[in-house]
């Protein structure tokens, strides 16, 4: 049996939800492998809207299994008010449908304020963040002081644990102008909580390969885009984990043999949120039109996104560093009316045409888009279930779009909703 890894591959905000909740009718197990809470995937089954932060998309088909894995770090508190939120939509969730790994990182109340202060009092350049405490999260992680789920489970551990944070936190709070953190306070939220968490909690990489050697399909659900990731991103306007397919092993524990399809995302256009770089940004009517009819607001932070025309250059960068089998494209609907549409295939820089975005912040911001116009149509897509409902430009332009990334579609999705989705390939044949 395959299994699938789902990544976006422009900068978050594809219609990873919608493809994730498509697919995962086919799947045995759904797992989350990286990022926090500030990711939004906004799912609509049957008429009804669920918007989902923390928790794996799978969580709203019956009878499948939701991992959280290591590579996520995971907000306890929100966790628990996200649960309940789904519940009262009518979705059962339980230790038998939702299972967190016991190596996953907590973000405390702490890494909240920490994220705000820093990005409220940066005079050089503001990263976008959503305030979250993601950041911090991971860079507690990597600094071997965070509190892991496995934690709570023993409060001699906890409060070593605690202990150990506080030393660099209040030193950085008193940097910041921040009051020390209340320790015992700190605490008996963590106690509180604990139980309700510790619930959930397993070995995800044990569990996980004893599903793949029963034979059954997994999943694997990734948050954002990788043009956000942390080393193949536009940085420092980037997140904090790694966001390509190849953190799907690592943020799980299962080995990367075990990944047969990577299923890159991709919008039939551009969007960001936030600060940093974006060669084929429009800020015209044409942009606007593209932010109106696509509904272009974050599902977390509700911030408009800037849009722009696809750019090929960038997707068939992004589609190297994750090993994308095939790509989901979405929101081709959005593109219905248009009377010229323009696809970039490169970047003019001083003079010279490259063929990817360099790394150097310097040389990004002096890249000029090469466009490639093509002819749009005036027929409507929205809600094709098949080639035959396609008008024959749009055909042409999917076509364009696999030839200069160098992938085939897939999945074409020409709507919100579930059922409004043309299958080229199913990954989890493979």
């Amino acid at each position: 049996m395959a299994n699938v890894v789902v990544v976006g591959a422009q900068w978050g905000d594809e219609g990873k939800g919608k493809i994730v909740d498509w697919l995962s009718e086919r799947a045995d197990v759904i797992a989350r492998f990286q990022g926090g809470h500030n990711a939004g995937h906004t799912l609509v089954v049957e008429g009804v809207t669920y918007k989902l932060h923390a928790l794996p998309s799978g969580v709203v088909r019956g009878g499948k299994l939701s991992v959280i894995g290591n590579g996520v770090v995971l907000d306890p508190w929100h966790l628990m008010n996200e649960i309940e939120t789904i519940r009262a939509q009518g979705v059962t969730i339980s230790p038998e449908t939702l299972m967190i790994a016991e190596n996953t990182p907590l973000i405390l109340p702490f890494h909240g304020e920490l994220d705000r202060a820093r990005e409220s009092q940066n005079s050089v350049a503001k990263i976008g963040t959503t305030g979250r405490g993601i950041g911090p999260a991971y860079e507690d992680k990597v600094g071997r002081r965070v509190i892991r789920v496995a934690d709570l489970a023993d409060d001699a551990t906890l409060e070593l644990r605690v202990d150990r944070a506080l030393v660099h936190h209040n030193a950085l709070r008193n940097g910041l102008g921040l009051t020390p953190i209340d320790r015992d306070g700190l605490l008996a939220q963590l106690r509180e909580i604990a139980p309700k968490v510790l619930e959930y909690a397993a070995p995800v990489w044990k569990v996980l390969d004893e599903k793949r050697k029963a034979g059954k399909r997994i999943l694997f659900e990734g948050a954002q885009g990788a043009l956000l990731d942390i080393d193949f991103g536009t940085y420092p306007f980037v997140t904090s984990s790694n966001v390509i397919a190849g953190q799907a092993a690592t943020g799980t524990g299962i080995g990367p043999g075990a990944i047969d399809f990577v299923l890159g995302i991709v919008k039939a256009y551009t969007t960001r949120v936030g600060e940093g770089p974006f060669p084929t940004e429009l800020l015209d009517e044409d942009g606007q039109r593209l932010g109106e009819r696509g509904h272009e607001f974050g599902t977390t932070t509700g911030r408009k996104r800037r849009c722009g025309w696809f750019d090929a250059t960038l997707v068939r960068q992004t589609c190297v560093t994750s090993g994308v089998t095939g790509i989901a494209l979405t929101k081709l609907d959005v593109l219905d009316g248009f009377e010229t549409l323009k696809i970039c295939t490169g970047y003019e820089l001083d003079g010279e045409v490259l063929d990817y975005l360099p790394t150097a912040a310097d040389r990004q911001a002096r890249c000029v888009p090469v466009y490639e116009e093509m002819p749009g149509w005036s027929e409507s897509t929205e809600g094709a279930r098949s080639w035959a409902d396609l008008p024959a430009e749009a055909i042409k332009y999917v076509r364009r779009v696999e030839e200069l990334i160098g992938a085939p579609v897939a999945l074409l999705s020409t709507s919100p909703k579930r059922e409004d989705t043309i299958l080229v390939r199913d990954p989890f044949a493979d």
